[in-house]
């Protein structure tokens, strides 16, 4: 379970009184999601930062209600999870965004993928799809749709930008279109295989949301003791995830500001750490490393010496890019007051993870509500008040040298004995939190046993729903061509998103 977790079964009064306190303390909504139980019954359930750790609520819907208080007056970010939740589950919110946010032109109104066992033979031929996107009126004004097809090797999104010449007065964004089945496909699962589906939630993602989907799974069983070097190599895959995602982002960074050296350089240096992954771990991208009870494999010592002297001669090379990405003028003018998120207007929608840390919002959850080892680790926290571009840079590079402390030490501090233990099936009815922070930002993973050892409900949430709708105020006042870059700063996941 999520280290420091309690939780609270409550009514409709009750809920909006506790969302309400949990605002007022400065606590953070991690997620929000609908579940059936065993009797057929909706449930709602959020779950919260706050000082006294996690705050799991529960609401539950009788028979007769398929509706609750909303909560994105409070926690903005909400508003797209509960359209979400209607979509899927059928159980609206009181919000007056009632826009389908997942559900295309192509489901019949009446299905509902998370409520209804049955799917609708066939399904509905697509119709032209009309969003009621948000017009902005006034004189000059203009309308540029982009997407969601895009130039480059990206996913589909839909970027709807109302400018005055090169300005942008307002963006609204409409995602959605890879949604994959993800959730309901859970639930056909054994609960001893979901893991493997976990990792591939965001492929870039795929250790913070195995680890997350194992904590979650290890804390039902019965045996939820982990061995020590299996918490410890967890550790170890989720901080190469962590470099290998930073070096894509600086390269691909300096590109979009039109310096293709930075993107050849961080290539190349991405490339060897992928390559000394696969040596020491036997993949390059750890889609199953992690597994119930611990890890598939151990780290050898010849794998271990590998990784030490990859990451050496990776972080001389490093030091030496931030250097010139520094100095050089034309990425200064590019970065700098470019994006801006004001620490203020941050901590008012949500922000969180790397974005977050580079706009003031001092949230780690290795630094604040530890799983182990990060509690021995003692990693730094990192952060920045800037909130542009720059500041979001900074933060990479600042958290590549950290996690390059933190491989070290890890590696050489290794605790001896077993990396893999046997794991019990969880009991019927049981519930488990899983919640890491990825490189991204927070990932939880919230997981309901069935019965025979079936998965009944498993909702993985990725921080990029709470990071898409800030991109939308980030680039209000900037130009066009700067959107690509200011995108790429934030480098949010459409896979994790569009369940």
């Amino acid at each position: 379970m999520a280290p420091n977790m309690r939780a609270l079964t409550v009514d409709q009064e009750e809920w909006r009184r506790a969302v309400e306190k949990v605002a007022a303390g400065g606590g953070r909504l991690l997620s929000m999601w609908a579940t059936r139980d065993a009797d057929g019954r909706h449930w709602v359930r959020a779950a919260f930062v706050d000082a006294a750790g996690v705050l799991l609520l529960n609401l539950h819907l009788p028979a007769s209600d398929v509706s609750y208080h909303g909560i994105e007056t409070s926690f903005p970010s909400a508003s797209r999870m509960q359209r979400a939740i209607a979509d899927l589950s059928g159980v609206r919110s009181t919000d007056v965004d009632r826009r389908r946010w997942l559900r295309h032109s192509a489901w019949p109104d009446s299905f509902h993928p998370l409520s209804d066992d049955a799917i609708p033979d066939p399904l509905s031929p697509p119709a032209m799809d009309d969003y009621p996107f948000v017009r902005v009126a006034g004189e000059g004004v203009h309308e540029i749709p982009v997407g969601p097809v895009h130039a480059g090797i990206i996913e589909p999104g839909h970027f709807r930008f109302s400018v005055v010449g090169e300005k942008v007065l307002r963006l609204e964004e409409r995602l959605g279109y890879t949604h994959k089945g993800i959730e309901r496909r859970f639930s056909e699962m054994p609960l001893l295989e979901g893991h493997k589906l976990a990792a591939r939630v965001s492929g870039d993602s795929a250790v913070a949301f195995s680890w997350a989907y194992c904590q979650a799974l290890e804390s039902m069983s019965a045996t939820t003791w982990v061995p020590p070097r299996a918490t410890w190599l967890r550790a170890l895959a989720l901080e190469l995830e962590r470099l290998a995602n930073h070096l894509g982002d600086l390269g691909a960074l300096g590109n979009d500001a039109g310096f293709a050296f930075g993107l050849a350089q961080f290539s190349r240096l991405k490339e060897q750490l992928l390559r000394a992954t696969e040596q020491a771990l036997g993949q390059r991208y750890l889609m199953d490393f992690v597994v119930p009870g611990g890890t598939r494999v151990d780290l050898s010592p010849t794998g271990a010496a590998c990784l030490i002297d990859c990451l050496q001669s990776i972080a001389v090379e490093v030091e030496s890019l931030r250097v010139i990405y520094d100095e050089h003028a034309g990425l200064r003018d590019r970065f700098t007051g470019a994006g801006v998120v004001t620490p203020e207007l941050a901590a008012r929608l949500g922000l969180t993870g790397l974005a977050g840390r580079a706009s003031g919002q001092s949230f780690d959850l290795r630094c604040d509500l530890p799983c182990d080892p990060y509690a021995d680790l003692a990693p730094k926290k990192i952060t920045r008040a800037e909130g542009d571009v720059a500041a979001r840079v900074a933060v990479r590079f600042d958290e590549f040298a950290e996690s390059i402390r933190l491989v070290t030490q890890i590696v050489q501090h290794l605790p001896e004995g077993g990396h893999r233990r046997p794991l019990s099936v969880p009991a019927a009815g049981s519930l488990g939190i899983g919640l890491i922070e990825g490189w991204r930002g927070p990932v939880l993973l919230a997981l309901d046993a069935g019965e025979a050892g079936k998965i009944c409900r498993c909702h993985p949430h990725d921080p990029s729903w709470h990071n898409w709708p800030v991109l939308e105020h980030a680039i209000i006042d900037n130009i066009v061509p700067d959107f690509p870059l200011i995108n790429k700063s934030f480098n949010l996941s459409y896979s994790g998103h569009d369940l």
